[in-house]
């Protein structure tokens, strides 16, 4: 006589979650497997540069198994309607400026890293990005960065100034209008089937805008106004632990999943994400600067509207530029053994609860950034071993719980050292790719 299973209470049902929290229109792809490309694709578009050739940045891209790339479009820029028409026509791109040593400023950092020198119809080439895309089978992911950096890659203040000039509570009014107008241009194209999500900004949470709350009611509208486009806003660290509290309407979850762990302890010893600290740099961030590091006023300042047009600090971009990178990853190398399970669990429970809410609300989700957070340019620590493996983590994650689209890390792509890392991206994209959906 064969007993019956022990019931144990609805905790120990197994429910299977890896079918897609909700499903993207039909033309989309399956799965997303995204390379993100944010601002870089139009700041580092100089002669040799990673996107000086749009139609081969996509096939390499395509090459390396990827299906999506996720860009800044500019809305602001482009259909504003804030007076820049001839600006986004004639944009030159000049990059964080000219240090007293000759480098560039940001020379250290990610996405930072901008030479300049070279001017640009950001117009124009958007509809060409498109077509490149076309051409290689990529879907693209639209958002803004605006109230966030872009426009302080410009040369000139005016577009900073435009947008910022819109008073705080219309700036999601303003951005719906501009998406409505973009929309529409890429659409008159022939490429709105190659929108496979529109962002009404990137981390509204960590940019120049006022809650979300405030301004979901400009995601609904622009949701009306595009019914058959999947549209929403982004989060840099959304509310996992209270996603309820998130506001309604959202038409898909694209949320970020970053677990800064051992990085953070080393960032708050060497306290390099404030601004003004009294005694910078201290003790613990001179151990890790190069020989020869400049001090903080031979180093400079960039233009002080620069620093009101991004979220980086005067500290961090000192820090960054002047960082011993091996020594950086020594630090964390070192220490990481008694967060490894921390930053494990963190990333597994933050895609948990991101999916979690999406089958809630019946929409799909997407992972736009991940996983261990903001490193030097030339530091490792997330390239390597350690941060391979927590990437393949949350990316195993977000297929058992039915994520659509997910980032093998942020730093996979054409202005970052980790496309270097052919086979990794392969493998992984092919993982994701061939994920059941049902």
């Amino acid at each position: 006589m064969t007993e019956e299973p022990r019931y144990l209470g609805s905790g120990t049902v197994h429910v299977d979650t890896r079918s897609l929290t909700g499903a993207p229109p039909s033309h989309l792809p399956p799965r997303l497997a995204i390379s993100l490309w944010d601002f870089s694709w139009y700041t580092r578009a100089e002669a040799g540069g990673p996107y000086a050739d749009l139609d081969a940045a996509c096939a390499r891209a395509a090459g390396l198994g990827y299906n999506a790339v996720r860009i800044c479009a500019a809305p602001l820029l482009l259909h504003g309607g804030l007076g820049l028409e001839a600006l986004a026509e004639d944009l030159v791109i000049e990059g964080l400026g000219t240090a007293p040593d000759g480098g560039i400023y940001g020379r250290g950092t990610r996405w930072y890293d901008v030479p300049g020198g070279y001017r640009i119809n950001l117009r124009t080439r958007l509809l060409d990005l498109f077509e490149a895309a076309a051409r290689h089978g990529l879907v693209v992911i639209l958002a803004s960065w605006e109230y966030q950096q872009s426009p302080a890659f410009a040369e000139s203040p005016e577009w900073f100034e435009a947008i910022d000039a819109v008073p705080l509570e219309d700036r999601y009014r303003a951005l719906a209008d501009a998406w409505d107008r973009l929309i529409g241009e890429v659409s008159d194209a022939g490429h709105r089937d190659r929108i496979a999500l529109v962002e009404l900004h990137n981390e509204v949470d960590f940019s120049i805008l006022p809650p979300l709350a405030n301004g979901s009611s400009e995601v609904e509208r622009l949701r009306s106004l595009h019914p058959d486009l999947l549209i929403t806003a982004s989060y840099g660290k959304p509310p996992h632990v209270a996603m309820h509290t998130l506001p309604e309407g959202l038409g898909a979850a694209q949320f970020h999943v970053y677990s800064y762990g051992v990085l953070d302890a080393l960032q708050q010893q060497i306290d390099i994400r404030s601004e003004g600290s009294g005694g910078f740099p201290n003790r613990a961030l001179r151990a890790l600067l190069k020989p020869g590091a400049p001090s903080v006023a031979e180093y400079g300042r960039l233009p002080e509207w620069k620093y009101r047009a991004t979220v980086v600090t005067g500290q961090m971009l000192y820090g960054y530029d002047w960082l011993d990178p091996d020594a950086w990853d020594t630090w964390l190398y070192n220490e990481y053994g008694p967060y490894r399970e921390v930053m494990r669990r963190e990333i597994e429970s933050r895609v948990t609860a991101i999916a979690a809410w999406a089958r809630w609300k019946d929409v799909p989700a997407v992972v736009g950034e991940g996983w261990i957070g903001y490193t030097p340019l030339l530091g490792t620590f997330e390239e390597g071993p350690v941060g391979r493996e927590l990437a393949e983590h949350g990316i195993r994650t977000a297929l058992e719980h039915g994520v659509w689209g997910m980032v093998l890390c942020s730093n996979a792509a054409p202005h970052h050292p980790l496309w270097a890392d052919e086979d990794w991206q392969r493998r992984m994209n092919h993982l994701i790719r061939t994920a059941p959906v049902t």
